[in-house]
């Protein structure tokens, strides 16, 4: 497991790699664009160049790029869908100039429209960004399970994911919080192995190429996504720990979207401490 964190790219792509370097980071998740604005940067091959020779000299082993929340890939709105098209294929040719190990994305709302024909249209949507891009693969993100958001459960993804087309590149983002307040009690290695069954049954794990590690600062099943610090929340260390040292997960970047101790996001002690629980999980399994 490459243990990191979400990184900002404040004055150049390969910022990214410096900042997360200092923080100790093994892997790290950009977003593509500013998530606030619908505004494209401007990379290009040399910015691409540099980000990835700054990748091969540092412990970065791997990043992935975080789509934007103003996407929808399932809007009914046709400027919206433009949009959302436009910033998530963007985002897939900049995962192919950076060796991304993939786009995660949040499949879209249904605002109030009926499940069917919004799955569909955020199919569409999906199979031409994929079309629009070479090869980075594109993650669907498991969500918290709120009502209308897509991705949901297991079975919606893997619906999601043949709707799109089934192929290859069509891959499957875990995280650890969502996975939680959805109601999955994965805070010991027997429950999480059920779940991870489940998923592999249902969507297929060789699918699976990150996973977000989160803490919950809500209930179990309260399908509410609110993230707390490594430790500090409803899972807790141990929980945590069975979800960091799951042998499923070996080799998979693994990103920590905490607030960190000063709500600026995480810092090096959240990716001590990420790393410190997985050592005691393995522990706990016999596998250290």
């Amino acid at each position: 497991m490459l243990i990191g964190a979400h990184v900002s790219t404040a004055g150049g792509l390969d910022k990214a790699i410096e900042r997360g370097a200092e923080i100790g980071c093994e892997s790290i998740q950009i977003f593509h664009q500013s998530p606030r604005m619908w505004r494209p940067t401007g990379y290009g091959e040399e910015d691409f160049a540099a980000f990835r020779e700054a990748m091969e000299a540092s412990p970065v082993e791997a990043v992935a790029i975080h789509a934007v929340y103003l996407i929808n890939c399932a809007t009914k709105e046709a400027e919206l869908r433009k949009k959302s098209l436009a910033s998530l294929a963007r985002a897939l040719r900049i995962g192919d100039g950076i060796g991304a190990a993939g786009v995660v994305l949040h499949p879209g709302a249904q605002k109030g429209e009926p499940l069917g024909p919004s799955m569909k249209r955020a199919a569409k949507v999906i199979a031409a960004a994929l079309k629009d891009s070479e090869g980075c693969p594109l993650l669907l993100e498991q969500t918290a399970g709120h009502k209308g958001m897509l991705g949901r459960d297991f079975d919606q993804t893997a619906e999601l994911i043949e709707l799109a087309g089934g192929g290859e590149r069509l891959g499957l983002c875990l995280d650890s919080c969502h996975l939680f307040v959805q109601g999955y009690d994965i805070t010991d290695v027997a429950h999480l192995d059920q779940v991870l069954d489940e998923a592999d049954r249902k969507v297929g794990l060789e699918r699976l190429r990150c996973v977000h590690v989160n803490d919950a600062a809500a209930p179990l099943g309260s399908c509410r996504d609110r993230h707390a610090n490594v430790g500090r929340g409803e899972m807790g260390k141990r929980g945590l720990a069975a979800f960091l040292s799951e042998p499923r997960f070996e080799g998979l970047p693994a990103t920590l979207e905490t607030p960190g101790p000063s709500k600026k996001g995480p810092d090096r002690k959240e990716v001590q401490a990420a790393k410190r629980l997985r050592r005691a999980g393995l522990k706990q399994r016999g596998l250290a």
